[in-house]
């Protein structure tokens, strides 16, 4: 039996999985992450701090909530017990699966939700663009954090120890220039809207919004949460991008010499 018999055989499961797997885990994931990038802007001080005014007056620096927070959030992931089984369990997997069934649907043709009178056609074309930006994009990203790929610079070469002033450096020092936080921004906010319109389609696909009105209803929570998130994406990169690359690493410096 061939994969394309198969795939057509149980259409109907594998269309319910990878509109499941967009939501959860893979479109749930974008809440924490895009938050905790923007971070960086809207961080507060932690009550554990361990930036003594006096250290932080020798290294001629001044406190930086946003720097603290974001490293702090990275060290909590970073210190999780068996994070790459986590990471390929819980994320990586979920996104290749949903990756792999989106291209086939795209590519036979077939789409991923009901056709219901009130879909508009341009929905469905910005979800299969979006959702080809997503793949290419996610693929960069995840290389680039495990791997160190950089893609002739595209890609942030992280560390997590300097999480906050590895990526501002990145953003402002480039050679690339302007076309690396714009790389980002058309990533991220690719993501977004694949998520938050596939999240309306979603309830079409399990039935929840069947009527016209249920559909709108659903259509302005979806905008809603589509422009909360494009909203946090943007604040990251903008922080980032605006952010001084040496106060940051003396603040991080800091946090590794005081255990945190």
């Amino acid at each position: 039996m061939s994969v394309s018999s198969f795939l057509d055989r149980h259409y109907f499961l594998i269309r319910r999985l990878h509109s499941l797997s967009g939501v959860v885990p893979i479109g749930v994931f974008l809440f924490p992450h895009l938050t905790t990038n923007a971070s960086i802007v809207w961080g507060k001080m932690l009550n554990e701090s361990s930036l003594d005014p006096g250290a932080l007056a020798d290294a001629g620096v001044a406190a930086h909530a946003g720097v603290e927070t974001f490293q702090h959030e990275v060290n909590f992931i970073h210190d999780l017990p068996a994070l790459v089984i986590i990471e390929w369990t819980v994320l990586f997997l979920p996104i290749l699966f949903h990756a792999v069934v989106g291209i086939w649907f795209a590519r036979s043709g077939r789409s991923n939700v009901d056709r219901y009178k009130y879909q508009d056609n341009w929905r469905y074309t910005m979800q299969r663009l979006t959702g080809y930006i997503g793949v290419l994009y996610l693929f960069m990203h995840i290389t680039s954090l495990r791997f160190g790929w950089t893609y002739f610079g595209f890609m942030v070469p992280f560390d997590a120890q300097h999480a906050a002033s590895s990526t501002a450096a990145h953003f402002q020092a480039s050679p690339l220039g302007f076309l690396v936080p714009l790389f980002y921004l058309v990533g991220v906010l690719s993501l977004v809207f694949h998520f938050a319109n596939g999240l309306w389609t979603a309830a079409i696909t399990w039935g929840l919004t069947v009527s016209e009105a249920a559909q709108r209803r659903w259509g302005y929570v979806c905008a809603a949460i589509g422009l909360g998130l494009a909203a946090a994406g943007v604040t990251g990169i903008l922080g980032f991008t605006t952010l001084s690359v040496d106060e940051a690493r003396a603040i991080e410096n800091l946090l590794i010499a005081g255990g945190h």
